[in-house]
């Protein structure tokens, strides 16, 4: 069967998946190999951890997408960026004693979020073995085209430098860096301002 990068609409149903594809495109992740720091439990630990995130957060207050070997978890303006209650205890669960570190790194990062409307992406990554193919491209693609077109702007945040060029090839740039308390790896803050009309024509790869 071949492999399409074509992004469709993804489900509690394929949390299984997508926890699989995730947990392997975050293995070398820095802030994942912080929480996560046993190289023979991590890609069980990470595939747990987006799974929960997704069955338990992003299905219900954001908007999901999937190829055949990536996936993105996108969260609109006025929607719940931050894991709520019964989802952080099941994330701490499955840190055991690196809950404290994840804990203060939600509100790190929650408190250097733009206050005005935006959409924000929270995860995407593509499994390693299909990088190259255009799965996170075309997802990237698809959730800018939704923030055009409600003229917002987004927002994300990298621990991973390499990842930055990549990024920046779509109109992100870098508003802030900071440190993870604890410490813990850099976070690069990004920001991409919306595109309409022919700027979107002119401008988006």
């Amino acid at each position: 069967m071949a492999i399409t990068s074509t992004p469709r609409t993804a489900t509690v149903d394929d949390a299984a998946l997508i926890g699989r594809t995730l947990a392997r495109a975050f293995d070398d992740d820095p802030m994942m190999r912080w929480f996560f720091p046993d190289d023979s439990s991590r890609e069980k630990s990470l595939g747990r951890y987006f799974t929960t995130l997704l069955t338990r957060q992003y299905a219900h207050h954001g908007v999901c997408e999937r190829t055949d070997s990536a996936a993105a978890f996108w969260v609109p303006p006025q929607a719940q960026a931050v894991p709520d209650a019964g989802t952080v205890r099941e994330l701490q669960d499955i840190l055991g004693d690196r809950a404290p570190l994840f804990r203060d790194a939600v509100e790190a990062a929650a408190e250097h979020t733009p206050r005005e409307p935006h959409w924000y992406l929270a995860v995407i990554g593509a499994d390693p073995a299909a990088q190259g193919g255009g799965h996170g491209a075309a997802l990237l693609r698809s959730g800018l085209a939704r923030a055009d077109a409600a003229s917002l702007p987004v927002c994300l945040e990298s621990s991973k430098s390499a990842n930055l060029p990549f990024y920046e090839h779509f109109g992100f740039t870098v508003r802030e860096k900071f440190p993870l308390p604890g410490g813990g790896p850099l976070l690069w803050a990004m920001r991409r301002e919306p595109l309409s009309g022919a700027d979107v024509r002119d401008r988006l790869p």
